[in-house]
Formats: structure tokens, sequence, C-alpha cells
């Protein structure tokens, strides 16, 4: 049996969308800290299969003593792995964030490189992570794609596809070009907070009447009171 052919929204019901997104938040931000861009390519490294919440617990009390190449290399791996051992895989990630911290050093002058093929061959760097600092660090008008988005892209039909990087190229041919800076935070955050995986809040969402998600959830039943 062929695979079910998913409907994509009209150009008119994305910018109708995203302008919807404005209204509500006309700046949206990210949730990791972070205080330069090397900084928050050490968090985005460290929030893989980790929440921002915990991601920011633990560089509380590293990126104060090293938030530059230098001094992160000057910590060591072990003393990396203390201070960020609350977060998942934290062994491997010291390691990782030791390496690159190495090679932003010996390759690039101590700065964090500004195009995709240079930050990918860092350890620990993926696409969606390039994508994240590309964005957050440098204003590049890129998008990652996490499980959030990923959700948010497909059903709502705005970018159908069965791969991250599907959904991503799906979004940058979609997306007007005037939304494209901020798409990447709007559509994570509305997948965190409002389009949950699986219980969607969809009495509450500013884009329900473009969304091709079916059936739409309910606002829930609020019980009366127990009489006295």
């Amino acid at each position: 049996m062929a695979p079910r052919k998913l409907n994509r929204l009209p150009k008119a019901d994305v910018e109708a969308i995203f302008g919807a997104f404005t209204a509500a938040d006309p700046e949206p931000k990210g949730e990791l800290d972070y205080v330069n861009p090397f900084t928050l390519l050490v968090a985005v490294v460290l929030s893989a299969q980790a929440t921002d919440v915990g991601v920011n617990k633990a560089t509380a009390g590293l990126f104060p003593i090293a938030d530059t190449p230098e001094k992160m290399v000057a910590l060591g791996v072990e003393a990396i792995e203390q201070r960020i051992k609350t977060i998942g895989l934290f062994r491997g990630k010291a390691k990782n964030v030791f390496a690159l911290s190495s090679i932003l050093i010996e390759q690039h002058n101590s700065q964090v490189p500004q195009d995709r093929e240079a930050l990918e061959a860092l350890p620990g760097v993926g696409r969606k992570t390039a994508n994240v600092v590309l964005n957050i660090g440098f204003g590049q008008p890129t998008i990652a794609v996490d499980t959030h988005l990923f959700r948010v892209a497909n059903r709502t039909g705005m970018a159908p596809g069965k791969t991250p990087l599907a959904v991503e190229l799906g979004l940058l041919k979609a997306v007007p070009e005037q939304y494209l800076l901020h798409a990447h935070h709007w559509l994570i955050l509305h997948g965190r907070y409002v389009c949950k995986a699986r219980k969607p809040e969809c009495w509450r969402c500013v884009i329900a009447p473009w969304c091709r998600f079916e059936p739409k959830t309910p606002e829930p039943k609020v019980r009366a009171p127990k009489a006295a």
C-alpha cells in the first residue's frame, strides 16, 4: 500500500500562520542561556537529548569560569565533566566540548565559524546544532528541526516530510522571507508548549484556523466543585 500523501498548506495559509505568530510574540527567543557565540555553541552541544532547563542549570556554574575556548581547554575534560554531570551523556559531551574548544583555538583563531561546513566539522556538532548557532549567534535565517518542530511542520501541513532534512528544506521554501529569521523559534516553542505530542492544546492555539491536524483537541471540561 502506498503511503498516505500529506496535503501541504497553501502559501496564503502559511503566511497567515506566521502573521499570527508575529502578533502573539514579535521577538521569540531561545531558552538556552549563553553569553557569546562560543557559550551558545557549547550550550547547544550539551542540549542533545537533554532539556534546556537542565542545560542551563549545569552551565550556570560552567560559563562564569569558562566562556572562551582557552578557558575551557584549561579546565580539562574531568573538570568539565564535574560541572555538567547532571546532564545525560555528560562524559561524551565533556570530551566533545574540550575537543571542539581545542579545534577552535588551533584552526579558527578561537572564534566560532559562521559557516555550516566548518561548524559541522566540530566534534558533537550536527546539522541541527549548526543551524541553531547560525540562527541565534549570527542572525542567519536557518531552521533547526528538532522533534517539536518536526511534529508541528507535519501536523499543520506546513512542510510535511519524513525526515528532519526534508522538513527543513520544505520550510525554507514555504516560509515567507520576512519570517524566516524567527521561524525556528516560533515553531519550536509552539511545539513545546501548545502543539504537544500526546495532547495538543488546540483550544488555545493561535494557528488553529489554518492547521490541518484533525481531530482538534477540545478544551478540557472543568469539573464543578463538590457541594459542602
